[in-house]
């Protein structure tokens, strides 16, 4: 498990803030908010990504039948604040199996949602149509929000993107057959907001799909 920030594009090294430069760098992708390390899934490690982040915490809430928790990560330093985070789920898929779910929330060009989509563009814009009617649809914060398909993407995954709260929103499944969940609208819930309902959260184990971004 890494226990230093990465790139959240590349998942390459970053060097801190220094004389040279008042932000992280990473060799290929110059100034970027750096991905910390992703330890595991509970509710100690959920409240630490809520008290830092800048963005929203997405969860699909109430969890589908039968699934857990499985990790959280954050982009961002404790200056500038968390200004990406990815949450992950996992539990039955809808035609057997063992399906996961990772929800992204970031500013434009962080990145990290494109990471785990598999694209090599730090935004969706140029891999979906949105002219044409969104392929899926989830309600955030209690706010009817469309998700149109990203193309290019890995044949192992689904990816779905658009914007809630004026940043973008991702949606990542594994196997690609799990984006079946992503028709039914899911509910998601900014978990920032969530208060004593965090207890209630069930945890898995930690997921190795949130741990590599890049693969």
């Amino acid at each position: 498990m890494r226990g230093e920030p990465s790139c959240p594009k590349c998942g390459g090294r970053v060097r801190a803030p220094g004389l040279f430069a008042d932000t992280w760098q990473c060799d290929g992708h110059g100034a970027v908010h750096p991905l910390q390390p992703v330890i595991p899934p509970s509710i100690d490690a959920l409240a630490v990504v809520l008290g830092r982040t800048e963005v929203p915490v997405w969860m699909p809430w109430p969890l589908p039948v039968g699934w857990l928790f499985t990790g959280v990560a954050c982009a961002g330093d404790d200056r500038s604040g968390g200004r990406a985070t990815a949450l992950a789920c996992s539990g039955p898929a809808p035609l057997g199996g063992v399906g996961e779910i990772i929800l992204v929330a970031e500013e434009l060009g962080v990145g990290l949602g494109a990471a785990y989509a598999g694209i090599d563009a730090p935004d969706p814009t140029g891999h979906m149509d949105v002219s044409e009617a969104p392929q899926a649809r989830t309600t955030a914060a209690g706010r009817p929000t469309p998700l149109w398909n990203v193309r290019d993407v890995p044949p192992d995954r689904a990816v779905f993107a658009g914007e809630a709260r004026g940043l973008w929103l991702w949606a990542i499944s594994w196997p690609a057959e799990s984006g079946p969940l992503l028709y039914d609208e899911l509910v998601l819930t900014d978990l920032r907001e969530a208060g004593a309902e965090i207890d209630l959260i069930p945890c898995g184990a930690l997921s190795p799909k949130l741990l590599s971004p890049n693969s």
